[in-house]
């Protein structure tokens, strides 16, 4: 279970959120929706434990998340609004550094035909464009056995068919007993597992 009490967080001295509270348990989707500039990032980034809140914690399997790293770190996949990727490096090669599957290119490459880009090994990044460039961080889905995922904006420049194959992946996630936390602008039928709501700002 990953639980959040209580947090607040600010951005230039203004008040982003604040007493934002919930849990999420196996087989939970929890949505953050709000308006731009209302913390949606934020909030995720500190889940992640990639921002220290202002005020209240978080804990996962009952344990503050700062003591708990090496355990926490290993259940969890966080994908960012900004890929994290390298643009001069293809796509497998993001994913060896990525997904840490160095040893393992037949798996790398069976994951990204599955998400279309089996024609686009060779190319650097940069030349991608952004919907297969996301097509290239989502790989992480298949290559990654984690129980939670934190995925900022994961439909973005995504197109239909992209978009449903994201859908299914996470729906057979939560069916497995997974986790997700998950922000996006768009509408997606993954939003009919939404089990909790947080709405910022």
């Amino acid at each position: 279970m990953l639980q959040a009490n209580a947090l607040a967080a600010e951005r230039g001295g203004q008040r982003l959120f604040y007493d934002v509270s919930f849990s999420v348990n196996n087989g939970d989707l929890l949505h953050v929706s709000g308006s731009n500039g209302s913390g949606k990032t934020t909030l995720l980034r500190m889940l992640s434990g990639l921002t220290l809140p202002v005020a209240g914690d978080i804990t996962w399997q009952q344990q503050a998340i700062d003591n708990n790293r090496d355990d926490f770190n290993k259940e969890l996949l966080y994908i960012g609004h900004r890929h994290g990727m390298y643009s001069d490096l293809n796509a497998l090669e993001n994913l060896q550094l990525s997904a840490q599957q160095s040893s393992n290119r037949a798996r790398i490459f069976s994951a990204l035909e599955e998400v279309g880009l089996g024609a686009h090994l060779e190319k650097p990044l940069r030349l991608l464009s952004q919907g297969q460039q996301r097509r290239v961080a989502l790989a992480r889905l298949i290559l990654e056995t984690r129980k939670l995922w934190i995925l900022d904006e994961p439909l973005a420049a995504l197109d239909v068919d992209a978009v449903e194959w994201f859908s299914q992946r996470l729906a057979t996630h939560l069916e497995n007993g997974g986790m997700a936390i998950v922000t996006t602008h768009q509408e997606a039928s993954f939003i009919s597992h939404v089990s909790i709501n947080v709405v910022l700002g």
